[in-house]
């Protein structure tokens, strides 16, 4: 085996990992549908709005930019009767490093027993461990500040990724997320990073 061997971890993705394209842009390739890229869901977890970012202006654009100065994004919390849908995804180990990175702010936690196929039949796919990633608690006391202080807001790239990912996942699943989802406690606003 090469230095880039494929192993069976795989990532259970709730949010913008939910794109193949977001993931794809991360991992260096695009996942494909029904092969190394899954509806799944998650037991004892549910979503939140509840991660923080504080930015710089000059990295943003918008007309509100000068009205925010904490990004919010989705993050889950342990919650015993929640099930939540989303994606696994298959990712060797040099793709979970860059994952990592990208989700920096975030820990990673071992899900393997609380997660079950939306669509495939687990049988035909080698999956030993799965991971997912919970905010840590500085990003979470981040959005908790921007929100009390009446400066954080949703980017309205980053709600329109995830809301056009879940509704093209599978029939009903969009329906299901925000369903699932409790809404935001702070608005949704003019702002999108400069790339």
């Amino acid at each position: 085996m090469g230095a880039d061997h494929w192993v069976s971890t795989w990532v259970f993705g709730y949010g913008s990992l939910v794109s193949p394209v977001s993931l794809g842009s991360t991992i260096g390739r695009l996942p494909v549908r029904g092969g190394d890229f899954l509806a799944a869901e998650l037991r004892g977890w549910e979503r939140r709005w509840n991660y923080g970012h504080l930015i710089s202006p000059e990295r943003y654009t918008g007309g509100e930019v000068s009205s925010i100065d904490t990004v919010v994004a989705l993050g889950i919390v342990p919650a015993p009767s929640a099930v939540m849908n989303g994606v696994i995804a298959s990712v060797s180990d040099s793709e979970l490093a860059r994952l990592d990175k990208r989700e920096r702010r975030y820990e990673r936690v071992d899900v393997t027993d609380a997660v079950e196929l939306l669509e495939g039949n687990a049988a035909e796919f080698e999956i030993d461990a799965v991971i997912t990633y919970v905010p840590a608690d500085e990003p979470v006391a981040e959005y908790v500040d921007g929100r009390d202080r009446g400066r954080a807001g949703i980017e309205v790239r980053y709600w329109d990724l995830v809301n056009t990912a879940f509704d093209e996942l599978l029939p009903g699943a969009g329906a299901r997320f925000r369903a699932s989802t409790p809404e935001p406690d702070v608005p949704v606003v003019d702002v999108s990073r400069i790339e």
